[in-house]
């Protein structure tokens, strides 16, 4: 029922294979290694590739890899015993060939592997014919549950406290119980104390004066006009959207500074963060007890002791709360140590290594594998490669509310400008009140800083967003324009009628990029709004490969200090880039992550 089991090292050195059929497999392992092994995604020991499930065991102390191949549909409950059985059977055998390094040698594993898988199967039709028990009344909680613990005695206080003095007090003998006329006592005597207080409250509403019907007509409440905010009567020359030709004669300041400093590549991110000692980390592993004798001071020079789980979950715990605190959200935290956890268990520990600095070298190196592109990202590149097909490059902004894609947009714009590209800003937010006056302000301002570079495309509000984009890219096409970037109206990720709408502009107008706008002071959220997005748009689109998110824009990162945890959380999830991260107010302020500055802000 197996379809492949392989074994083969890290380096990437095949030891031995068993495949029951003639399909080929490769592409699936080659999806295991590097969507998995290689992304430091190794906390889930399951993979799906197409209609095959992977599961793997990872041996660290000799760099082995175990594969086991089957198709999806199947549940198989050996598979688990499977592997580990098979990992320790291949280990015993070929214990010393592993330790000198001979992985090139013929390995005869097949009578083992024949042995051993039959063993399994035996083992899970015999868990299957066993029924399943059911709980007798006894082993529930309810059975511990006593008379005397269900009793409410008045003057007691309903806590567990007392409900437990109560439990184990024995009632003394003799003692009769409450009789009917001592409670009616009580309620006659609570219902005249309610007596008492109702006449005091109807005596003290009787000294208050009434008011008077002209004063509470002549008390009126007024808006407030504040001295230079002008009033209502400003109104009116402040709305702009009916005369638009009012509006673009206003003229703009012009700020030369920012001119030539956004030419060429972005500059890449630096993260300042205050510089700690790991002793609390350390604190978590080292015993208070001190060495005796006189050979204990050489026990740490032997690398002989080999990490478990036991050893490495104080450590584990210590760094899953710090990743947290950094705004990391839970479950990627959680993951992200439970792969640390897989990739160094059985790995010997080397000459004054300790398990502390070992976790965290390891959990380092992940942090930076996940935020390291698995592929290029250079816009100008295809930008200009696109402008020698005759066609402009498009770019789709997406994202929740509020998160600045409009902002990020112009600064976008104004780098590509810098670098001699004219752009199409197409206003395809059709819903937000303001949306395209604010893209208004943002082309004015532009325009006077490189005249004629950027242009905006608009049609009102209340037009479907897919054809304003059509339009739009027609329009740059005909007019030779380089670059369009499309920005869309926010929308929450459970709104369905939006997000199809959104799969609708995508689909259509087929961008060559789509970056997801996220800001860097979310924590959870993060994980929701991306998966949410790309399941949306793979889900309302009619295509068999859907265009989904291709690259992140990480807002407000000035406004998070040291806790950086929005990028590790927003790159696990979706496996693409963050391409860009804002850092301020003005068009300048725009970054290229450098995933080395935000693992050290991370880590300290």
């Amino acid at each position: 029922m197996l379809d492949l089991f392989s074994i083969f090292s890290k380096g990437g050195i095949v030891l031995w294979c068993f495949q029951s059929t003639s399909d080929i497999f490769s592409p699936s392992v080659n999806a295991l290694i590097r969507n998995v092994i290689l992304q430091e995604r190794s906390g889930n020991n399951t993979f799906n590739h197409n209609a095959l499930s992977l599961q793997y065991k990872l041996d660290n102390e000799f760099e082995l890899v175990f594969v086991v191949a089957y198709q999806r549909i199947l549940q198989l409950s050996y598979v688990d015993k499977f592997l580990n059985d098979i990992h320790l059977e291949f280990r015993d055998k070929y214990k010393n060939e592993l330790q000198i390094g001979r992985h090139s040698m013929d390995f005869d594993f097949k009578t083992t592997f024949d042995k051993v898988l039959k063993q399994c199967e035996s083992w899970a039709k015999s868990q299957a014919k066993i029924p399943k028990q059911m709980r007798t009344f006894e082993d529930s909680q309810k059975s511990k549950k006593t008379v005397a613990s269900m009793i409410e005695r008045k003057g007691e206080e309903k806590s567990k406290k007392s409900v437990k003095i109560v439990e184990n007090k024995s009632i003394p003998n003799g003692k009769a119980e409450e009789s009917p006329e001592g409670d009616e006592d009580v309620i006659a005597a609570n219902r005249a104390k309610l007596a008492q207080k109702l006449a005091a409250k109807s005596k003290k509403e009787t000294k208050k004066s009434p008011k008077s019907p002209k004063a509470s007509q002549e008390r009126v409440k007024k808006p407030r006009v504040w001295e230079l905010g002008g009033g209502s009567r400003d109104l009116p020359s402040l709305d702009f959207s009916s005369d638009k030709d009012a509006y673009e004669h206003v003229e703009v300041a012009t700020d030369t500074q920012l001119l030539g400093q956004m030419a060429g590549a972005i500059r890449d991110l630096e993260v300042d963060s205050e510089s700690s000692s790991d002793e609390e980390i350390e604190q978590t592993q080292t015993s208070p007890k001190k060495s005796a004798g006189m050979f204990s001071i050489f026990k740490g020079l032997v690398g002989s002791k080999a990490l478990s789980e036991e050893t490495m979950r104080p450590v584990l715990d210590k760094m899953r709360d710090h990743l947290i605190g950094k705004n990391v959200a839970a479950d990627i935290a959680n993951k992200l140590c439970d792969s640390v956890a897989t990739k160094l268990d059985g790995k010997v520990l080397g000459t004054f290594d300790s398990v502390a600095r070992t976790v965290k070298a390891t959990l380092t190196e992940a942090l930076v594998q996940i935020l390291s592109p698995k592929r290029r990202v250079d816009i100008l590149r295809d930008c200009l490669h696109a402008k020698q097909q005759g066609r402009p490059y498009v770019m789709a902004f997406c994202g929740v509310n509020g998160v600045g894609k409009s902002t990020n947009l112009a600064k976008i714009c104004f780098w590509l400008i810098e670098n001699n590209l004219s752009v199409l800003i197409a206003a395809c937010d059709t819903f937000r009140a303001g949306a395209v006056e604010q893209l208004r302000t943002h082309v004015r301002r532009l325009d006077a800083l490189h005249p004629g570079a950027v242009h905006l495309y608009e049609k009102g509000y209340g037009k479907d967003a897919a054809g304003i984009a059509m339009e739009a890219i027609k329009y740059a096409a005909d007019s030779k324009i380089d670059v369009v970037l499309i920005d869309t109206a926010g929308r929450m990720q459970d709104n369905e009628p939006l997000m199809r709408a959104l799969a609708k502009l995508i689909k259509v107008n087929e961008p060559d990029l789509v970056l997801f706008v996220g800001e860097a002071l979310v924590g959870n959220e993060a994980v929701d709004q991306l998966v949410k997005f790309n399941q949306a748009l793979a889900d309302h689109s009619s295509s068999s490969n859907p265009h989904v998110i291709d690259g992140i824009v990480l807002t407000k990162f000035d406004t998070i200090d040291d806790k950086v945890g929005a990028a590790i959380s927003m790159t696990y999830i979706t496996g693409q880039p963050i391409v860009f991260v804002g850092t301020g107010q003005t068009y300048t302020d725009l970054k290229a992550l450098n995933a080395n500055a935000v693992v050290h802000a991370l880590m300290k």
